[in-house]
């Protein structure tokens, strides 16, 4: 069988960072119509470029399908620190999705799930096979890292990429891929609005999961550890078995898509008319 390269792109992560990265000067750009098309705009020239430095044979993208997950059920404060998106931005989502389809590239997204779990079901169930890199700004995704998948963090700038994979992981980051979930555990995460064990951070949490592991024989093993961080571990024990739980990426969503229809081959011509549609002047030179 012939590997392909496949690439999965986190849409929410590439329209998020395209608005904000064009809309702190007040530059939205709208149609004549008045539809602000800034946020879609440049995650065009995001996404395109990472097709061009990648190279994919197929590409899917994915997207989270409103704010309420199986996650909000578990922890009604989850990512409830989250301001609602700019008033320019929400028609922007449709808008990303249909010009998305207008490469004729599957939009994948489910309801109670974010894209990432989307992400997961997929590379888990492409990278068997086939290889696979995820395009994201989240780190939360490198916990996906394995055999046939990598994960392309977009830095700051167009074009740059901190690359991780199975071979450099553990030299980058001090643990395995897996271990990000009980490191997250741990210290919480901030971004996503849970605490992990209150009182301790990401150095401590690291140290602990280098020493230990898992969670589990650090528990096993919670007679060896200093008084202060026993202390602090036995006090939030829930909250521990929750954070990880809510850090931890599903890669069993019931979602499919065949390879055949995420095949990277679009009409120019359609492509070129739904850039003129939006009134965009130099995008064409990309496609």
């Amino acid at each position: 069988m012939n590997k392909h390269q496949i690439m999965l792109v986190d849409g929410m992560a590439l329209l998020f960072r395209g608005f904000f990265a064009t809309a702190f000067r007040g530059n939205f750009m709208k149609t004549r119509e008045g539809m602000p098309t800034n946020g879609v705009y440049q995650f065009l020239r995001y996404f395109l470029d990472a097709v061009n430095t990648f190279q994919p044979t197929h590409v899917v993208c994915c997207w989270d399908m409103g704010s309420k997950t199986f996650r909000t059920e578990m922890y009604a404060a989850y990512k409830a620190n989250r301001d609602e998106p700019p008033v320019e931005l929400i028609p922007q989502f449709d808008l990303a999705k249909k010009v998305v389809d207008s490469f004729n590239m599957p939009n994948i997204g489910l309801e109670n799930y974010e894209a990432d779990d989307c992400i997961g079901t997929l590379a888990k169930m492409y990278g068997a096979d086939h290889e696979v890199t995820i395009l994201t700004g989240d780190q939360d995704i490198l916990q996906l890292v394995d055999d046939g998948i990598q994960v392309a963090i977009m830095k700051k700038g167009q074009g740059n990429y901190d690359l991780f994979n199975q071979a450099n992981f553990y030299e980058k980051k001090g643990i395995h891929p897996k271990q990000i979930i009980d490191l997250k555990g741990l210290m919480g995460d901030p971004s996503d609005n849970y605490p992990g064990v209150k009182g301790i951070g990401e150095k401590t949490a690291l140290k602990l999961i280098q020493e230990h592991g898992t969670i589990e024989d650090m528990i096993a093993n919670i007679d060896t550890l200093p008084k202060g961080v026993q202390t602090k571990i036995k006090a939030n024990m829930e909250m521990l078995h929750l954070s990880r739980r809510l850090a931890e990426i599903k890669c069993d969503v019931p979602i499919t898509c065949e390879l055949e229809q995420a095949l990277w081959d679009y009409d120019r011509e359609r492509i070129i008319g739904t850039f003129q549609s939006l009134e965009w002047k130099y995008l064409d030179k990309l496609v």
